[in-house]
Formats: structure tokens, C-alpha cells, sequence
């Protein structure tokens, strides 16, 4: 334990002195997006501090053996400027789940193998089966599908008491990812109740078990010395209670980072090894079929395709007035939204025109000052900012000359097709 905390306060010191500072914007992409004549975006893109907007857009250019290189383009970015990272969590922890898995060098012990969570501390649930899925029992793959799919919060959790609240932020200061920090379920927990994590065994089909983990216990410190308060009042049940709101002690992930952790899942290669997750080949296979697949495609779970359609959770392609995706085009993608905040990590393929980027953006929408009151600017501000941002990139892309045209061939996915079958579908998930 004493590695643990002193690996936790050399990494707060070092965020701390190297992340305080000016937004970053730079011109060119400033002037790209002056482009855009849309009264909302506009609204946005001029008042960014009013939305706490941040962006950063990459630029992917390949060389004439196929080897992408990057250049990311920055609008108002600052680590400094806390956001509220909600379900973009769920993304580092699919991958430390399916990098602990590897790590167990346990044969039988896959991310297939059935998983049963049992409970041992206030405040925690068990979860032997899982309906949903082919089998009748939970497993990470499944529960990556879900995270990944409409975003389901119960497969974080459960991820989170796999993993463990002491390896998970361990496990990413030790990769790089300094400023960052996991410290709660998506469930109504106290600190103390977080830092405990479950029971968890996996099971053959016949119920024996193959490897059991026991309850676990973090006594690694945070640094919450940065406070993060936000907006002049909050509901706490149904009282409103008069001061800001305190994110110091919520997840934390730097826009710049949750960048840099999806360009570690699509191109491995093109990061310090140090920086990379511990994975398989099979491992990748799962990922970019469940960061783009979508959720009308999926058989278990059977999603309700008319409430999760194809652009649910592609925020830069979410436009109000249909929900099909663009001929040819593929997103990888992972979105969160909470508190007023919503925000998207996505690398973008159009194989039809050979396009390929980056673009990783978050804004926050509550002109009235109050959270917890689900009054929040979502389907007014929020997602038509999105959407024209994602268009704008789109359309510049498609017109941005290249000297040499990607092969996007890895990236093209086998991806399922809905069964006809009897089943009833699945409905207003939490997310």
C-alpha cells in the first residue's frame, strides 16, 4: 500500500504543476468553426466559458506505407476546467477489465466466462444472472456491450468492483493519465461504501466455481485540494439547497485525456508503450464492434431499435430530425451525460469517401444555475451544438485533400443482424 499512495501523491503533485493554465485555442480551428453561421452554434462557440466548452480535433494523415500520424487542433481546452466525465468513465474501465482478466493468466477465466457478484459490505447488491444476455448470466464481455451500446450504468459498476477503487486509479496514474481519478459506482453510495468493493467469482456452466476474488478494501488517499463547484444550487431529494454543487470529490478525466485514451484503443501503435492497455487481439475485435455497432443490430440485448436508434449514442451525428447514420460511416466512439454536461469521444471512418478523424468535444447546458432538477438544455443547446460541430468537421473533412488515401480495411467490422424472434425488447435502460 505505501507504492500505492506514494504513486498517488507524485502523480497529483505533477498534474498539479503541469496542468494549471491558459485555455488552449488555436486559430485554425477557431476560424473553422467561425464557419458555421448556425444561430445555436454560434451562441456557443461565442460564449464558450458560459458552456464550459471544450474541443480538440485530430487530424489523421497516412503515409504511403498506411502509418497514421496525428495532429490535434485545441478550442478552449483546459484540464483545469472540470467537467463532469459521467459515463465516458465507462471506457478505461472495459479496458483495465479486460487488462485484469489478461493479467490472471487464467485460462478458463475469460471475458466470457459467466461472473457472479455477491455482496459483503452496507450499501452493496448481488448479481448472479443476467436476462439479457444468451447465456442468463452476466460476463465483462456483456457488460462492455452494454456500457458501450446505449450506455447502461449497472456493467460500470460491476467493472468497478472487479477491477477494484485502489488498482483502477493506480492502474491509470501508472500509465500517464495523471489527473484523473475513479472514486464511485453510479449508484448511491458514500465514500466509505466506494472504496469497498465486492465479492466476485467466476462460474462454470454448471455453476462450479473457477476462480473466486474476495472482497476488497482501497485505503489509497485522493488529493481533492482542487475544489470543483458548480452552479448557485442543487435539489437534495426533493429540498433545493441554496450553494453550488461540489464536484471535488466526483470522477474526474480530463478532456485531453479521455482523447488520448480512445486513440490508445484504435491505434495502439501510435502511443508510448507505457500508455497502452494490456490486450489481446481478440480483445481489440470486441471493442470496435461494440464501441460501433448499433443497438439495433444487437441480439442480447434485444434493444428496442424505435427508442435506441442508430445514432443514440453518436452525439456528432445525433440530428433531431432523423437518427440514421450517413451512408458508408462508422463511429467509435463514447459518450456521457450528466449534471447539464455532455460530452463525446469519437474516431470517425467513412469508408465510402476514405475519410478518417478524430474529435472529442464537451459542453455544459443549465442557464438556470440549478442541478438535480433535470432541467438542463440537452435537446435545445446541447445536442444541436453537437451535431453542427460534428458536421462541420464532417463536411471539412470530406472536402480536406490528402496526399495519400487511408486503408480502412481494419476497421471495417462483421456486424450482427437482428433475429426475428419472440422475445420482448429492452426499454428504458439506466443510463
Amino acid at each position: 500500500m505505501q507504492r500505492f499512495t506514494k504513486l498517488f501523491l507524485s502523480a497529483f503533485l505533477l498534474a498539479a504543476v503541469c496542468c494549471y493554465g491558459q485555455p488552449r485555442t488555436d486559430a485554425f480551428l477557431a476560424t473553422l468553426l467561425s464557419g458555421n453561421k448556425n444561430s445555436i452554434f454560434q451562441e456557443v462557440i461565442r460564449h464558450p466559458d458560459t458552456y464550459r466548452l471544450q474541443i480538440i480535433y485530430t487530424q489523421i494523415n497516412r503515409d504511403k506505407h498506411n502509418k497514421p500520424s496525428f495532429t490535434n487542433y485545441y478550442f478552449n481546452v483546459d484540464s483545469t476546467n472540470y467537467f463532469n466525465p459521467a459515463s465516458i468513465v465507462k471506457l478505461p474501465l472495459a479496458l483495465l477489465s479486460l487488462e485484469k482478466l489478461n493479467h490472471l493468466n487464467k485460462p478458463q477465466v475469460t471475458k466470457y466466462t459467466a461472473v457472479q457478484f455477491d455482496s459483503a459490505y452496507s450499501a452493496q447488491t448481488r448479481e448472479w444472472r443476467d436476462e439479457t444476455s444468451e447465456t442468463g448470466y452476466p460476463s465483462i464481455a456483456h457488460f462492455i456491450k452494454k456500457a458501450f451500446l446505449v450506455s447502461e450504468n449497472d456493467p460500470y459498476s460491476r467493472m468497478y468492483e472487479f477491477v477494484g477503487q485502489g488498482e483502477i486509479n493506480c492502474s491509470l496514474h501508472e500509465k500517464g493519465y495523471l489527473d484523473t481519478r475513479i472514486t464511485h459506482r453510479f449508484v448511491r453510495m458514500t465514500a466509505d461504501e466506494n472504496r469497498h468493493t465486492n465479492p466476485v467469482r467466476f462460474i462454470q456452466p454448471d455453476g462450479k466455481s473457477i476462480y473466486a476474488q474476495p472482497a476488497a478494501y482501497n485505503q489509497d488517499p485522493f488529493d481533492f485540494s482542487r475544489t470543483a463547484k458548480l452552479g448557485k444550487g442543487y435539489y437534495l431529494r426533493d429540498s433545493l439547497v441554496k450553494q453550488p454543487f461540489d464536484f471535488t470529490e466526483r470522477n474526474k478525466m480530463p478532456l485531453e485525456t479521455f482523447q488520448q485514451i480512445l486513440q490508445t484503443v484504435m491505434f495502439p501503435n501510435s502511443v508510448p508503450a507505457k500508455r497502452r492497455f494490456t490486450l489481446t487481439a481478440d480483445d481489440y475485435k470486441l471493442l470496435y464492434q461494440y464501441l460501433s455497432q448499433y443497438p439495433g443490430e444487437t441480439n442480447y440485448p434485444k434493444y428496442d431499435p424505435r427508442q435506441y436508434y442508430d445514432s443514440y449514442v453518436k452525439f456528432f451525428f445525433m440530428d433531431s430530425t432523423h437518427h440514421q447514420m450517413p451512408e458508408g460511416v462508422r463511429v467509435f466512439n463514447k459518450v456521457g451525460w450528466a449534471y447539464g454536461f455532455l460530452t463525446d469521444a469519437s474516431y470517425v471512418v467513412d469508408f465510402k469517401n476514405k475519410v478518417e478523424y478524430m474529435l472529442t468535444a464537451t459542453l455544459y447546458v443549465n442557464s438556470d444555475g440549478i442541478l438535480n432538477d433535470d432541467k438542463y438544455e440537452y435537446d435545445s443547446i446541447g445536442h444541436p451544438f453537437l451535431y453542427q460541430l460534428g458536421q462541420t468537421i464532417y463536411q471539412y473533412e470530406q472536402k480536406r485533400k490528402r496526399k495519400y488515401i487511408p486503408d480502412l480495411e481494419s476497421f471495417r467490422i462483421q456486424y450482427e443482424k437482428r433475429r426475428a424472434d419472440g422475445r420482448p425488447v429492452v426499454n428504458d435502460v439506466d443510463n
